[in-house]
Order: C-alpha cells, then sequence, then structure tokens
C-alpha cells in the first residue's frame, strides 16, 4: 500500500473514516452498512490511499479493504461529477499495479485480486435522487455497444437528511456525519457561527466523541474545505466563460474555412491562435480529415 502523503489537507469526512483514531472502527460499520455484513473483527479492515489520483489540495476519499476479499474506493462530495468513473478507473488501476506481484501477471495460474466496489457518498445542495449509478460507459465516444468490453460503475449515495437512504440507518457514523454537516453547511463559512454548530453537536450527541477531541481542527478543516469549494466554484465560472470565448473562436474559425475559404495559416494568423490549434478545432468540425 502506498503511504499517506501527509501534504494533502484532510476533510473532516475522510479524517473521520481514515485518519481518527477510530477509523479503522468507523469503516467496519460502513462496510457493513454497504454489503449488510455483519463483519466484528477491526483487524479485518485496511486503510489504503493512493496520491496524486483524486483531489489534488483536498483530500475526500478513502479506500480501504475488507478481509482481504474486497477493496473498497468511496468519496465524500458537495457537486456531482459525471467522471467519477474515469477517475475510479485510474484509481483502481493504480492500485492494483501497486499490490499485484509483476511475476504473476504472466503466470499460467490465475491470480485472484480483490473485488472491487467504488462510492460516493453525496451531500451538496444540489437535489439529488436518493441513489443512482454512474457509468464510466456513458463517456463512450460510440453508444451502440449496450454491453461495452470495459465498465466501471460507481454507485452515488445521497446521504443529506431529507433524502433518507437506509444506509443511514445501518450506519449510525454516517447518520451521525451527514447531521453534522447539515447543521454546519447553514454557516456559510462563519467561524463563530461554525463553532457554535460544533459545540451544539457536541451537546445534542453528534460525533460528540469525535468533537470533543478534536473541535479546534475540525472547525479549521470546515474553514479550508469552504475555501476549497468556494475556489472550485470560482474556477468553475472562469472555465464557463472560457469555454464561450473558445466557442466564439471555433465558430470564426468554421466561417473563415467554409465560406471565405481561407487556408490554415491565414486563418490561424486572423483568429490569433496557432496552425496546429486551427487545424484540431477544423478537424473537430469534420472539415479537415484526421490523421491517419
Amino acid at each position: 500500500m502506498a503511504k499517506e502523503n501527509k501534504k494533502y489537507k484532510d476533510s473532516v469526512f475522510c479524517d473521520l473514516f481514515y485518519s481518527d483514531k477510530n477509523a479503522e472502527k468507523n469503516l467496519m460499520e460502513l462496510y457493513n452498512a454497504l454489503f449488510n455484513e455483519n463483519l466484528t473483527d477491526v483487524s479485518e479492515i485496511r486503510k489504503v490511499r493512493l496520491e496524486n489520483v483524486l483531489f489534488m489540495d483536498m483530500k475526500n476519499d478513502v479506500a480501504f479493504t475488507a478481509c482481504g476479499k474486497r477493496i473498497i474506493l468511496s468519496e465524500q462530495q458537495s457537486t456531482v461529477n459525471p467522471n467519477m468513473p474515469l477517475r475510479m478507473l485510474l484509481y483502481i488501476a493504480r492500485e492494483y499495479e501497486t499490490t499485484v506481484p509483476g511475476k504473476t501477471r504472466y503466470s499460467k495460474t490465475l491470480y485472484r485480486i480483490p473485488t472491487p466496489s467504488f462510492v460516493v457518498f453525496y451531500n451538496g445542495k444540489e437535489d439529488q435522487p436518493a441513489e443512482k449509478i454512474l457509468k464510466l460507459s456513458d463517456a463512450y465516444i460510440f453508444q451502440e455497444d449496450s454491453s461495452p468490453e470495459l465498465d466501471l460503475s460507481v454507485k452515488m449515495i445521497n446521504i443529506n437528511p431529507g433524502k433518507h437512504h437506509p444506509i443511514l440507518k445501518k450506519s449510525e457514523i454516517l447518520r451521525q456525519y451527514s447531521e453534522f454537516v447539515d447543521r454546519t453547511r447553514r454557516c456559510a463559512g462563519e467561524e463563530k457561527g461554525l463553532k457554535d454548530a460544533v459545540y451544539g453537536c457536541i451537546r445534542d450527541g453528534i460525533l460528540s466523541d469525535y468533537l470533543e477531541r478534536k473541535s479546534k481542527e475540525v472547525i479549521n478543516m470546515l474553514m479550508e474545505t469552504y475555501d476549497y469549494e468556494k475556489d472550485i466554484e470560482v474556477n468553475r465560472e472562469e472555465a464557463k466563460a472560457e469555454g464561450k470565448i473558445e466557442g466564439k473562436i471555433e465558430g470564426k474559425v468554421e466561417v473563415y474555412y467554409t465560406e471565405m475559404h481561407m487556408s490554415v495559416k491565414d486563418i490561424a494568423k486572423k483568429a490569433g491562435i496557432s496552425v496546429s490549434q486551427t487545424e484540431n478545432i477544423l478537424i473537430r468540425a469534420g472539415l479537415l480529415p484526421r490523421p491517419l
């Protein structure tokens, strides 16, 4: 297993289910809730963490194995990301590459690997169903095959209290985390409000043991998470604006080529972009053949 990369900041979710002293116990409860199991030996839980796969700054991912037979890759998200199957594919490929001995890949004997499961715990503001499946094949350019040769499914579970997903009845730690997030979200990054919400949770028995030990650290993590999510929102808005600009440029390039019959070199000069960028735009538009 790859060593934990300490330069990443933990979210409360990751700390609760990965870094905290009770993380293995919490993971065992989560595992039992996900698979309707009754595992009681916490030593059967092994934490996994890989570097540079999901988030770059804020660690929200939690991965672990149970009994050496199943590997669960999960992440908490406050925004919907349709690219999670692709990211999970990269994650599991990296994990198998790390843990499977090189020589066994060429052995005549079948090498058994842990069965993978992929889960996203969603608790954002955007309305989403209690549960839905995200598939890698949804991203494929060609959709004509109902049984693609490679696919990967990610179960997205909405853990917002109002959605009443059954898993919240099976996992008390996840239910309390859900209630904790619902309360602290209302403070919108305001430190005094966060302190009041955290102390209110302690008073009401919501993650009380955890918060009594780590209240100051948790408040700092909540502030960092708020700043991180705001940064993502700003970046997305900037990306939308850039997309509109790129769309205008592509439209002009196509007009220059189809209606004004300009050469690629002249179009590039007039549009203020490189020749290769111009060619790529025309290829995507089907106006130039794709290189063999």
